[in-house]
């Protein structure tokens, strides 16, 4: 199974067009107010020595931060363009790179048999992934984190789409940033609250942790400050019994 030719497309189109200059990309923020935070949040409950699998790369910069505290850290995503930024990115080589469709099942159980089980990291892919595809990216967290990895997982809930929308119809329009977003069909906050908790617990993982956040971004807003979406995060393992979802 494969994710669908707009969605694909949505993503390589969108890497395309986005320069290495980082924060060139609306999320593209600092590690400082992003996976920091979260590494504060998830690393009481991870174990450092199990390898970190950042879903949902993008260009890297998250993957780099997180190779400072995992022994090993593989970023993975659906675009190619996104990985060959985040390997040009990483000049020190200090994490690893590669493509990845998270909906592709035997491919998600092939990472996990040469891995073994991971920590995960995913941030912001369910809420904007297409229906019929959110459920097996619930799973592919669940099959990679396995017994002994535990997963980070954050994502928007329906409050970020106030705040999109209020950016959007400032005067002058979307700042470039978010245009570049809508422009290449990619479709933020989608998913309704309480979706996302479902498809992690369908999937077989149950809640450690969790609370609610902002996402920084690195545009700022009406008011000129960055734009912050409201988010919910999940730490999370995997429940007695087999990964569901994954067919």
């Amino acid at each position: 199974m494969s994710v669908s030719d707009r969605y694909l497309h949505a993503w390589e189109g969108f890497w395309e067009a986005t320069s290495d200059e980082p924060g060139d990309a609306i999320w593209d923020s600092d590690p400082s107010g992003t996976a920091e935070p979260h590494l504060e949040l998830f690393a009481p409950h991870a174990d450092p020595a199990l390898p970190v699998v950042d879903l949902g790369c993008g260009n890297g910069t998250r993957t780099r931060h997180l190779a400072t505290h995992f022994r090993r850290a593989i970023g993975v995503d659906l675009s190619r363009a996104a990985v060959e930024r985040a390997r040009r990115a990483d000049r020190t080589a200090s994490a690893e790179f590669e493509r990845l469709n998270l909906v592709d099942t035997p491919a998600v159980r092939a990472l996990h048999e040469r891995l073994g089980d991971c920590n995960v990291y995913m941030r912001a892919v369910i809420h904007q992934s297409d229906p019929s595809d959110r459920a097996r990216v619930a799973a592919a967290v669940a099959e990679l984190t396995g017994t002994r990895g535990r997963a980070f997982v954050v994502e928007l809930v329906t409050a970020a789409r106030e705040v999109l929308r209020r950016a959007t119809e400032a005067p002058g329009g979307p700042p470039a940033k978010l245009r570049r977003v809508y422009d290449h069909d990619l479709r933020p906050a989608i998913a309704e609250d309480g979706e996302v908790a479902r498809l992690l617990i369908a999937a077989g993982l149950e809640t450690v942790a969790g609370g609610h956040t902002d996402l920084i971004m690195t545009e700022p807003g009406p008011d000129g400050t960055p734009i912050a979406l409201p988010a919910q995060w999940f730490v999370l393992r995997r429940a007695d019994g087999p990964v569901r979802g994954l067919g």
